[in-house]
């Protein structure tokens, strides 16, 4: 087997510690679902999953039935939670065959997975999802009460609790985030009205959880500080995060290019004096976002190398004039650290204009993952 130039390696110590992270701004009394949708944002399902349920984590969640059932087949024993809900009756067969928890947002679903219910004796937990906001997936929380009246005549469906979700909460202005909380909270006086208990209620994201406390209800829902990312590039925490995903390519050429030399693709970026350059072995078939062209770095020599013309397919030119001596094979780094250095998600999201998430998602499923303890 020949071995491929570029790898991420993802550090499990360093998802355990940012789930302590969480565990210290919410306290004992909040319980904790890791979300682990889309492959653990690129960092594993399955090995994320099980490091946090042997770290304590109090349940899961994914975006998918297929996602759960990945879980559950891998070996994961406590409480999974559907975020996008199921569809179909086969979806509901599944839900009460593996013991998961879907989010349920319409009456339809809803409707199937009760007839399913009274067909095989069962009586799942089911959380429902009220829209609050984010004018998304849920039930409008002006009409909250007669979603939860035909859910209740189901008789065969356990609400445990509500779920919302927060449209702004990375954000200065705080006015849109208190404003949901205010309306979840009364959508869950609501439905204690109608005589449910409601003891699992939800709504905080990674950027509720670090600075909005009253959002943290009965449980918090963490997903990108788990993976040492912030919720958006300039988004300030005191939280101690640790990056658990690096990202390192391999120096094939080391080139001396004279002044007035164009570089790559469509010729955007031309030498001012001679140039030494390093073609590096990764691209945005790696996972790459091409908008890192002419604008992002690469750690060589221990050292930043900025990026020079447009990233290719499987190949990125990075300037190392200043960057002592290199040679091919030598490693570049992408995302992590080299020496003193470091490349943070969040600094690739800045220089690419997006967010760690798309960063960690990209580059997680598209190349070698690699795991350390």
């Amino acid at each position: 087997m020949i071995a491929h130039p570029n790898i991420v390696t993802i550090d499990l110590a360093a998802l355990v510690s940012n789930l302590r992270q969480v565990r210290g701004l919410v306290g004992r009394n909040t319980r904790i679902m890791g979300v682990v949708k889309a492959d653990a944002y690129g960092h594993g399902l399955l090995q994320v999953g099980k490091t946090l349920e042997r770290n304590g984590i109090d349940c899961l969640g994914v975006a998918s039935l297929h996602e759960a059932i990945l879980l559950r087949e891998g070996g994961i024993r406590g409480p999974v939670v559907i975020l996008c809900g199921i569809q179909t009756r086969e979806d509901a067969h599944q839900v009460l065959e593996k013991g998961l928890v879907p989010v349920v947002f319409d009456l339809a679903s809803a409707q199937v997975l009760s007839q399913e219910c009274r067909n095989h004796g069962d009586k799942p937990k089911v959380h429902v999802k009220v829209d609050t906001g984010m004018g998304r997936l849920g039930v409008p929380d002006a009409e909250i009460v007669p979603f939860l009246e035909k859910l209740i005549s189901f008789r065969n469906l356990e609400i445990e609790g509500l779920i919302t979700h927060l449209a702004t909460a990375d954000e200065a202005d705080t006015r849109p985030t208190e404003d949901q909380v205010g309306r979840f909270e009364r959508a869950i006086a609501t439905g204690r009205s109608l005589g449910l208990d409601l003891t699992l209620n939800h709504m905080a994201n990674s950027a509720g959880i670090m600075h909005h406390p009253r959002t943290h209800f009965d449980m918090v829902r963490p997903g990108i500080m788990l993976y040492g990312g912030r919720p958006s590039p300039d988004f300030v925490t005191t939280a101690s995060l640790a990056p658990v995903m690096q990202f390192k390519a391999r120096v094939i050429q080391v080139r001396t290019l004279p002044d007035g030399t164009s570089v790559s693709y469509g010729r955007t970026y031309w030498t001012q004096g001679s140039r030494r350059v390093a073609v590096v072995s990764a691209g945005y078939a790696d996972g790459l976002p091409r908008a890192l062209s002419n604008r992002g770095k690469v750690l060589v020599g221990g050292k930043p190398a900025p990026i020079l013309g447009r990233v290719c397919m499987n190949l990125t030119v990075c300037d190392i004039t200043d960057n002592g001596e290199v040679r091919p094979g030598d490693e570049a780094v992408f995302l992590g650290s080299q020496g003193r250095e470091w490349i943070f998600a969040d600094d690739v999201a800045r220089y690419a204009d997006t967010i760690s998430y798309e960063i960690f998602c990209s580059i997680g499923r598209k190349n070698i993952r690699t795991y350390l303890p």
